[in-house]
């Protein structure tokens, strides 16, 4: 099945059914990443512009990975040395690197919504590279990857996620890729941290459960995958945690949590990582932390964004 539209801007618009189609292609497509010499002719000739209003690295660089490894051409738009120094709008910039010819855009930025705004006046698709606190759908696609490939299917699992929920765009797109796929999320940290009544009642109408747990202890028991975020501190605006000593305290994730999650539970986190935070250092060396997995499979789902959206592709056999 295609996407029904040129651009992938949130989870929420997706269908089981595309998700589906997008993990399959890029499982396939990560046979490619493994050749002595990865790279495919396929999008020879198409030009993708990354416009990155906020710092990155897996993501910009696992972006450009996977348009390099497909022959498409890059550009990188970071804001400063640009006309934005000189007050011109992020649809003007839009327009003028459409006039130079670009095929697709991968926006990260730190206003909620502003890919979509973009994809209602641009003749060209977009790809939401994490817009403020609200979606990182790329992000949550490769995590769906992550797990299936470990666990051997994405339904009927507890899915634990722990952390700055509410300010997390990570947290937000997990949360409706996991409970679309047939699974059931729980989320835990510290209460000024997690879903208001509004976003609660909202991730209640997908297809699977979702609960709001207090204690770390009731959202982690028997989880079949732990998911830790890191504190969104540049989107507070004012502190909501005492100190980061405080938090790992009640929060972070330790060895003795390991008794509490199923036998061979993943440990995934979708970076930066703060270690002795989020993670306590010894986590590092737990067998089933999956983290550079990640990683890697970032690239191949990314190179299957592009490869759809640019050429309506779904079938790795038709690749050179």
């Amino acid at each position: 099945m295609d996407l029904k539209t040129k651009h992938l801007l949130d989870i929420a618009s997706l269908s089981k059914e595309e998700i589906e189609d997008i993990l399959n292609l890029a499982e396939n497509l990560k046979e490619i990443l493994y050749r002595p010499i990865p790279k495919v002719p396929t999008l020879r000739g198409k030009l993708i512009i990354y416009l990155f209003y906020e710092p990155s690295t897996r993501t910009r660089f696992s972006f450009e990975k996977a348009a390099k490894t497909l022959s498409a051409d890059t550009l990188t738009f970071t804001g400063k040395g640009t006309s934005i120094e000189k007050g011109e709008t992020l649809l003007d910039t839009i327009k003028n690197l459409e006039a130079i010819g670009a095929d697709l855009f991968v926006i990260r930025h730190p206003v909620a919504g502003a890919p979509h705004f973009v994809a209602k006046h641009s003749k060209v698709s977009i790809v939401n590279a994490g817009d403020g606190t609200h979606e990182h759908p790329t992000q949550a696609l490769l995590d769906l990857l992550t797990v299936r490939e470990k666990l051997g299917t994405l339904s009927g699992l507890k899915i634990a996620i722990v952390g700055d929920i509410k300010h997390s765009r990570v947290a937000h797109s997990d949360i409706l890729a996991f409970q679309k796929m047939g699974s059931t999320v729980y989320v835990s940290g510290p209460a000024q941290l997690l879903p208001d009544l509004k976003e609660e009642d909202y991730y209640k109408i997908t297809k699977g459960g979702f609960k709001i747990c207090y204690k770390l202890e009731e959202a982690i028991k028997e989880a079949d995958v732990v998911i830790a975020l890191r504190i969104q501190k540049e989107r507070h605006g004012e502190a909501l945690v005492p100190s980061f000593l405080e938090y790992h305290e009640f929060f972070g994730l330790k060895p003795e949590h390991l008794e509490l999650i199923k036998e061979k539970a993943i440990l995934m986190h979708p970076g930066p990582i703060n270690w002795g935070v989020e993670l306590a250092y010894e986590m590092e060396k737990y067998p089933f932390q999956v983290i550079l997995d990640q990683v890697e499979n970032g690239v191949a789902v990314r190179m299957a964004i592009l490869l759809k959206l640019l050429t309506g592709e779904k079938n790795y056999e038709n690749l050179n």
